[in-house]
């Protein structure tokens, strides 16, 4: 588990909003915090994100046509996707499988919280876009469903 520093996330609310910036990311010793501001409406507070640095390694991308675009699953948050339940477990699909609606394609941590996305339509798996324990954004596309 890893200790948050509530000093450095005060400091960086702190410098976000003297600096009216959206959002403020600070990496140190395996540990990177994002604040990002005014994603609570209501509250009107920053929200906080602490997740493990991920040493980022280039990942080969696979082409996409258009028609492929229309079938995508997108990452609902910011986060680290994961295809397996456990490193030592079975992906819950693989490129070729057929799923059902509400079927969970792979996990988000995000916040020390694992988040299922699940398939919005039945189809085949036609093409899995991310790799396990890679980080993904906000609507980043993660598999293709025909």
């Amino acid at each position: 588990m890893v200790d948050i520093d509530k000093k450095a996330i005060t400091e960086l609310s702190e410098l976000l909003r003297k600096n009216n910036l959206n959002e403020i990311e600070y990496e140190a010793e395996n540990v990177r915090i994002r604040v990002v501001a005014n994603l609570d409406k209501k509250a009107n507070i920053p929200v906080v994100q602490a997740v493990p640095a991920v040493q980022e390694q280039p990942v080969a991308t696979k082409p996409v046509s258009d028609a492929d675009k229309e079938n995508q699953v997108k990452s609902p948050m910011v986060g680290v996707v994961y295809l397996s339940s456990e490193p030592s477990a079975p992906a819950f699909v693989q490129e070729g499988d057929v799923v059902g609606v509400g079927q969970t394609l792979c996990l988000i941590e995000a916040m020390k919280t694992f988040n299922p996305v699940k398939a919005t339509k039945a189809g085949r798996v036609k093409k899995i876009l991310v790799q396990s324990g890679s980080p993904v954004e906000f609507n980043e596309p993660l598999f293709v469903i025909e």
